[in-house]
């Protein structure tokens, strides 16, 4: 893995050489860049659709930061933490869940842990006479919600308290690779993932007593891109050929077939997991400007990519707090979407069987003979005058992967009569980002996952 990190930084290093830092203008219209907040209201069920982060390393992880997140004193790396902050405003995000690496968040405090900053505004969520989560406090008055977890032998997330007194204590559970270890994590309150799913057997994935594990991950789905590396370094002499900076991952990024064989594989098996997308943002590895100024791995670039949504039950006051959010993780009523593509408004996938519906995560008996109900979304401000082509898929999950059962280019209702595990995708030909491509123009007419739902289990 060291010798792949140092190619790439190698590669990049050439690559952003040849790179213009002069500012880029932004494509007229909706481009690639802009951020929407999440729609306010419930949506007709009552759920709140929060959208945020799950898998980010901050000044509390060793290899953030370009390798210096603190300084010989502890102290952080103020603009590091700074690019954090920015980033997660300027995205808009609903909440973040921490992953931050042992060899420091295990001597990190809370409220530190949460990134928590009074003199910025920030404000403290605590229960059972500690801080559990804090309130982010955004120059435009949003209030992103920060979770403290680590990412160590496994990933919880929503960690409200430090398993015990001593760094060396904590590092003996957060680095242990047990079924202990997890059932004492979630005592801390965790929600219990596994990290780079590509690095699990099909046989741990399933039998390890987690709550879930990735179906995506931006890092390690980047590094099966050399290919289209090289051919972006080629075209760097002329960055007319250059496609719009927040865009420039496009050509890297692909789905990655380790990730969905065992998803489906486990699945397949009879076991109920929760799957997220990890943006296993550091900020260490591309520091070079792009034409807009700004470096490919700042915060704000990888953040924006895309997002975890968890349909949350509102509190008594209409909002949420992290309490909120890990019971809608943990219980499986999460889908994931590639913002970069759009802003996807209105997308559902639910079990009907009569008039009872059963969510994302829910279990739904074959002899009731539910229906399967999927919504093609729109998108936020829309596409332009120049439309992608969407379609949804509905799949069942087998051995080694998925089968397609139905896809259709409208609102999808599907009854189905044999038992196993179903989720949807929504596809997309990206043809409304033709003219933010320049020479690689070809990728609008290439097949992109735009959103990954969670899987409904008919028994």
């Amino acid at each position: 893995m060291r010798a792949t990190v140092a190619a790439w930084l190698a590669l990049a290093s050439f690559f952003f050489a040849c790179s213009s830092n002069d500012a880029e203008p932004a494509p007229a219209g909706w481009a690639p860049g802009t951020v929407l907040a999440t729609a306010r209201q419930p949506s007709a069920r009552g759920w709140l659709d929060r959208r945020g982060l799950i898998h980010a390393h901050s000044v509390h992880s060793h290899d953030a930061c370009d390798g210096e997140p603190k300084d010989a004193n502890g102290k952080p790396n103020l603009p590091c933490l700074d690019d954090f902050r920015s980033g997660l405003c300027a995205t808009r995000h609903d909440f973040v869940m921490l992953t931050d690496h042992n060899d420091s968040f295990g001597s990190t405090e809370f409220p530190a842990t949460l990134l928590y900053d009074a003199a910025k505004g920030d404000v403290l969520l605590e229960r059972a006479g500690g801080p559990v989560a804090s309130w982010l406090a955004c120059p435009d008055g949003s209030t992103p919600l920060i979770l403290a977890g680590t990412e160590s032998s496994f990933m919880p997330v929503g960690i409200e308290r430090h398993v015990a007194k001593t760094p060396s204590e904590r590092g003996a559970v957060y680095g242990a690779e047990t079924p202990e270890a997890i059932e004492q994590l979630k005592k801390l309150g965790a929600v219990v993932l596994l990290q780079h799913t590509e690095d699990w057997t099909v046989e741990q994935l399933g039998e390890l007593p987690i709550d879930g594990f990735e179906m995506y991950n931006l890092h390690a789905n980047t590094f099966r891109g050399a290919g289209a590396v090289i051919q972006l370094i080629q075209r760097m002499n002329e960055p007319e050929l250059m496609p719009y900076s927040d865009l420039v991952l496009l050509p890297i990024v692909s789905e990655d077939k380790r990730y969905l064989e065992r998803w489906g594989s486990v699945l397949a098996a009879g076991k109920k997991r929760v799957t997220t997308m990890g943006t296993d943002c550091h900020r260490n590895s591309f520091k070079d400007l792009l034409p807009d100024g700004e470096r490919i791995d700042s915060y704000r670039r990888m953040m924006g990519w895309f997002s975890n949504h968890l349909l949350v039950e509102p509190g008594a006051d209409g909002g949420f707090d992290d309490l909120a959010l890990k019971s809608a993780l943990g219980a499986g009523r999460a889908y994931g979407a590639f913002e970069v593509l759009g802003f996807p408004v209105g997308f559902d996938f639910h079990a009907e069987v009569g008039g009872a519906v059963t969510e994302m995560g829910g279990d739904v008996a074959a002899s009731a003979a539910p229906v399967l109900h999927a919504r093609l979304p729109t998108a936020e401000g829309g596409f332009g005058p120049k439309r992608p082509d969407l379609v949804v898929r509905l799949l069942r999950a087998r051995v080694g992967g998925w089968d397609v059962v139905h896809e259709t280019a409208e609102d999808l209702a599907h009854p189905v009569s044999q038992p196993g595990a179903y989720r949807v995708e929504v596809r997309m030909k990206p043809r409304h980002l033709e003219k933010h491509l320049a020479s690689y123009a070809e990728l609008a007419e290439k097949d992109f996952v735009w959103i990954y739902s969670n899987a409904i289990y008919v028994k």
